[in-house]
């Protein structure tokens, strides 16, 4: 079993007069320096970005009147801090947070920092996918305990700023990223790995560095704690000898104590003895698409389950809820075609499980942003599954080469198209779908290559397709 490291270690007895360095002024930073400064500390807030780049919130910053280090050199507010809150995405590898490590810096992040303090249970939820559908089923299923319940981290507002109103008696969950969990060394009570399958290479630059990341929500429990593992992956079900909190485990099978279907059931049990096994509810109540969904509730039953929400309750949530934006989202049907959102799907996994949900021929949009991921599964996915494939972004060439190589193998000649712009993309998968076909924007790869982040380049395609629905309208109008 893995014993953790520095899990004594605590934050100062008091922020005042601390220097620290907050690095990165994101949505999950910001509210750290309210934080840091409403109690004292002497903060140091460093972005890469200049302040007219950082716009409102570089006002507020000024406003709080810390001191800022901005543009190419901002790590240098890492020298003479004595803590130092990371933004999550920052590649921890680099040289001047190494050094600042070495010379005794405190390296962690706001995580770290709000579960340590936070006085109600915490349920963490993390995989490369299903974390914000299990996070948001999880969160509605355990409002029926009839205790507050806050629902952050990945998603939403940080919560840093509620502290002081999470009381002993409400419930916490959080969606935790890999990036969010490499600083921590805390684990929450209920810990959920939906699955892990290779992503942020780019940052993580190893598989071994990401799955370490992912497996720290399990390695700081206690035995009176419990977690949540995907037992058909053999990732996380090798995790299990990290904690030593019960195991409960979910997937198609059944494997106890947990959650599994037979049938048309979805049934759990908590005590792998003499328990009684209860359904949870019939795969007819879900409104989600494609197996992947089946697993993501599992697992939120089990987490219901185990902190005292009866069946009859998870049930109402299940029949109720219709999904997160950008997953499987259908946007409209225009000439007999199915639109459907999943710009969600960052990663070749993540579009795989899109791509076998419909039974209906596809017209994929794919390619964005290189994460340095391997692409061959997705090719023999999308070649068996897809009727045309239109590739963009900086990853169109590295699919194109996967789809070839697949071809070759299954004996098929690949039917795809490169273009240069999003909207470009959007008509010509309209141009080349039939009736009855499903136009499916899974892109297998981030999108900060053209956007923001996926949920803008979901806009954009919702945009486009309802546009294009509009035009359609008036032109048999008149």
């Amino acid at each position: 079993m893995a014993v953790p490291v520095e899990v004594q270690a605590t934050y100062p007895a008091t922020w005042q007069g601390v220097r620290v360095a907050v690095v990165g002024l994101g949505v999950e930073n910001l509210p750290l320096v309210r934080y840091l400064v409403a109690r004292g500390a002497r903060v140091v807030a460093a972005d890469r970005k200049d302040l007219a780049q950082l716009g409102r919130r570089g006002e507020e910053l000024q406003r709080l009147g810390v001191e800022l280090v901005l543009g190419p050199h901002y790590l240098d507010a890492l020298q003479e801090a004595e803590v130092a809150f990371l933004t999550p995405g920052i590649p921890k590898h680099l040289p001047a947070i190494q050094a600042a490590r070495a010379s005794g810096v405190r390296i962690t992040g706001q995580t770290d920092l709000f579960m340590r303090l936070c006085r109600a249970p915490v349920i963490g939820i993390t995989g490369s996918s299903g974390k914000t559908t299990t996070t948001t089923l999880t969160g509605r299923m355990l409002q029926a305990t009839g205790r507050p319940v806050f629902v952050g981290g990945n998603i939403g507002e940080p919560l840093i700023d509620r502290l002081d109103r999470i009381e002993p008696g409400a419930l916490v969950v959080l969606e935790l990223s890999s990036f969010q969990l490499e600083t921590t060394e805390v684990s929450p009570h209920g810990a959920v790995v939906t699955n892990i399958t290779p992503n942020h290479l780019d940052v993580h630059l190893t598989m071994e560095a990401y799955i370490a990341a992912k497996s720290r929500i399990l390695a700081f429990q206690a035995p009176r704690d419990f977690a949540v593992l995907n037992a058909a992956d053999p990732v996380v079900s090798g995790l299990a000898v990290q904690t030593p909190a019960q195991v409960l485990w979910f997937g198609s099978q059944r494997r106890l104590p947990g959650a599994w279907v037979e049938g048309e059931r979805l049934l759990a049990r908590l005590d792998d003895a003499s328990g009684e096994t209860v359904e949870c509810c019939r795969r007819s109540d879900l409104r989600l698409r494609g197996e992947h969904n089946v697993q993501n509730v599992l697992a939120a039953c089990l987490v219901a389950l185990r902190m005292g929400v009866a069946p009859e309750a998870i049930r109402e949530v299940v029949r109720s809820f219709t999904g997160v934006p950008h997953r499987l989202e259908e946007v409209a049907r225009l000439d007999g075609v199915l639109y459907v959102n999943d710009s969600i799907a960052t990663t070749p996994a993540r579009a795989v499980a899109g791509l076998t949900a419909f039974e209906q021929p596809i017209v994929l949009i794919a390619g964005g942003y290189d994460k340095h991921l391997p692409f061959d599964d997705f090719a023999r996915v999308a070649l068996r599954r897809c009727r045309h494939i239109v590739l963009l972004g900086d990853t169109a060439p590295v699919i194109e080469r996967a789809l070839l190589r697949a071809g070759e193998e299954l004996h098929v000649r690949p039917s795809y198209q490169r273009v240069t712009s999003f909207p470009e993309a959007v008509h010509a998968a309209r141009e080349a779908a039939l009736p009855g076909d499903v136009v499916l924007l899974s892109p297998a790869c981030a999108s900060y290559d053209m956007f923001r982040d996926f949920e803008e380049r979901g806009a954009r395609f919702r945009e486009l397709v309802r546009a294009m629905a509009r035009d359609e309208q008036e032109a048999s109008s008149t």
